[in-house]
């Protein structure tokens, strides 16, 4: 395939940039409006450590999640698994460090790792056994889940032995000037920002160029805009599939550190309905279902988006069940706003 075949991949039909950039403004706004909107009615709201360290941190795990699912659906498919994955390499962090008693490198390493061989697998069933992706990634969403239970015997493995894993989300090596109100009025201080928030951010700028300036960028691309076509162009689909799906995996990794880094433990349980958010986020961010387009950048503004809207609704007392509701509702707005841009360009 030549290099402009590849970046007509990249961007679609001429109209694709359009859409996606006008898809990405709309979901820009609706982020400004909603913290807005709750600022102004939920107390509490807009409070320095709300936003920096309940929000940021939050959106940080389903962020990089985001992250993780783009490069799959741009590519056509879809994965279930990212949630039960992030649970399982946090359960290979804990068996790792609190139960081998290895330095931290390695848990970092061993959690990565093995998020990629769960990812590779599920790209392996579906490339080679021409297993749909939603069966497959559905799958392998239940043997993480039970693999985790299992090891770690259904019980949370604590990182208290562990020095600095806490610091991982927690921890700060960076401190920004925001605006902050005391009794003085608003005046402006050096908030320190979480470090699992400045991972988010880088995850996000090495994805960003790993999908528009690499080879693997384009060919996942390929992959999403014609697959037929690409196949003819004599690009190897099983491998690029098998290695999208791992690098969803080794992402989905990340994300398990930073959210048993948080909670200073591997939960077993945990994880379940985590990808419903990483879906959402993606869609909201711009990133057609359909495959073929998409930014990083729309999915970190849709992660925004929805661990805005969770923190807000939950702020002003609304009861933890409607915010699963306004997913289900946001998916499928978001998915009819796609297929419109779609139908227009």
């Amino acid at each position: 395939m030549s290099d402009t075949t590849m970046a007509k991949s990249e961007t679609g039909k001429p109209g694709f940039l359009s859409a996606a950039t006008l898809q990405k403004a709309v979901a820009f706004v609706v982020l400004i409006a909603l913290v807005l909107f709750f600022s102004i009615f939920a107390d509490n709201f807009a409070t320095i450590n709300n936003l920096v360290d309940n929000i940021g941190l939050a959106t940080a795990v389903n962020g990089v999640l985001g992250v993780a699912v783009t490069f799959v659906i741009i590519s056509g498919g879809i994965d279930l698994a990212v949630g039960t994955m992030m649970t399982m390499t946090a359960v290979t962090a804990g068996l790792v460090l609190t139960n081998a008693g290895l330095p931290l490198p390695m848990g970092v390493l061993g959690a990565v790792g093995v998020g990629a061989l769960m990812g590779g697998i599920s790209g392996t069933i579906i490339a080679k056994l021409k297993i749909p992706p939603f069966i497959a990634t559905l799958g392998m969403m239940q043997i993480a889940r039970g693999l985790a239970l299992v090891i770690s015997g259904a019980k949370p493995i604590y990182f208290n032995d562990t020095p600095g894993y806490s610091l991982i989300s927690s921890g700060s090596v960076l401190s920004l000037p925001l605006p902050t109100s005391d009794e003085a009025g608003l005046t402006m201080a050096l908030v320190p920002i979480p470090n699992g928030v400045l991972i988010m951010f880088v995850v996000a700028i090495i994805a960003s160029i790993v999908l528009n300036r690499t080879i693997i960028g384009r060919m996942i691309f390929a992959l999403g805009s014609n697959e037929e076509a690409a196949r003819l162009s004599g690009i190897n689909i099983d491998n690029w599939k098998i290695l999208t799906y791992a690098i969803c995996g080794g992402i989905s990794g990340i994300a398990g550190l930073i959210v048993s880094s948080r909670l200073n433990s591997a939960q077993p349980a945990l994880g379940l309905g985590y990808e419903l958010d990483a879906i959402a986020a993606v869609v909201i961010g711009g990133t057609s279902l359909a495959g073929g387009r998409g930014t990083v950048m729309g999915t970190i503004i849709g992660a925004f988006i929805m661990s805005v809207l969770t923190n807000g609704l939950r702020v002003m007392g609304v009861l933890e069940e409607w915010k699963i509701v306004v997913t289900g509702v946001i998916i499928i707005v978001a998915v009819f706003i796609d297929i419109v841009l779609r139908k227009r360009t």
